[in-house]
């Protein structure tokens, strides 16, 4: 997905919010938008997800499965918990049964099962916000914006979303977010790029999760010769061990928690016999 030359004017003829952005978002990629209040994070979010067209320039090449998170969910809709979810899913293609299935996984991934009947206008804020960020993972998105997404949500969660962007990016989406906290997601993501006076500009600092943060060392045992499996959570850097089918994998703390569970849960399982901090190190990387 590419945007060139984009810019975005509050109503006609009023001032620019942002002009001459260009910005090309390939996939496997974990972008965070930075600036202070007012620079147009939001602006910029909306134009990504298609809610805003631009004023002027153009944007290509934007996935089928785009997902947005607001910062502000409308919980005032007529809708049941679940009965929105099931309709989300099918506007982005699930058929009626798996559509409802996944409505119930991402509740029950999120703590919120209990409130599967309940009226969105009945639910707390923080219940609106699970079931606002659910709505935008239960079709697996290509694309998936994410504007202040964690606030609301209880530490649990917060950790589940965390998780959620890191099998999004693994699975070959893009993630682009912005979030108050600067800890968030700290050291994972490969590009970081701030706004301000009207211009988006990149952190040339920022190359890649590789130097970015504290970084986890997994020692696994998988079946003797075996590569680790495709796509895991937060591309990490691998070397085999000595023997057994011993492999050593270092990835980004933040992509951590994801990466057990995606070995773990591997046909035939990887079973983990170390876990530990490491400083970044150099790798293969896996594939």
């Amino acid at each position: 997905m590419e945007l060139r030359g984009v810019g975005r004017r509050y109503g006609v003829g009023g001032p620019w919010v942002l002009r001459g952005v260009d910005l090309v978002l390939p996939s496997h990629r974990l972008i965070r938008v930075e600036g202070t209040n007012g620079t147009g994070k939001s602006t910029l979010l909306r134009l990504l997800a298609g809610i805003d067209p631009p004023t002027e320039g153009r944007v290509t090449g934007r996935p089928g499965r785009t997902a947005y998170v607001p910062e502000r969910f409308p919980a005032a809709l007529p809708f049941t918990a679940a009965g929105y979810l099931t309709h989300l899913g099918r506007i982005h293609g699930l058929r009626g049964a798996r559509a409802s299935a996944r409505a119930d996984e991402w509740l029950e991934r999120f703590g919120a099962a209990r409130h599967a009947r309940t009226a969105l206008s009945e639910l707390s804020k923080g219940t609106s916000q699970k079931v606002a960020v659910a709505q935008a993972l239960l079709a697996g998105p290509e694309l998936l914006v994410l504007d202040e997404a964690w606030t609301g949500l209880d530490s649990a969660a917060r950790t589940q979303l965390d998780l959620a962007v890191a099998e999004r990016v693994a699975a070959g989406g893009t993630v682009v977010f912005v979030d108050h906290d600067p800890r968030r997601l700290a050291g994972a993501a490969d590009d970081v790029y701030a706004l301000a006076g009207n211009a988006l500009v990149r952190d040339a600092g920022v190359n890649s999760p590789a130097g970015q943060g504290p970084r986890v060392r997994i020692v696994a045992v998988g079946p003797p010769g075996a590569a680790p499996p495709d796509q895991l959570p937060g591309g990490p850097t691998y070397e085999r061990g000595p023997a057994d089918g011993t492999v050593q994998l270092t990835v980004a703390a933040a992509h951590s928690d994801a990466l057990l569970r995606a070995l773990l849960a591997a046909r035939p399982p990887w079973h983990i016999r170390e876990v530990s901090l490491e400083p970044a190190t150099t790798g293969q990387a896996a594939s």
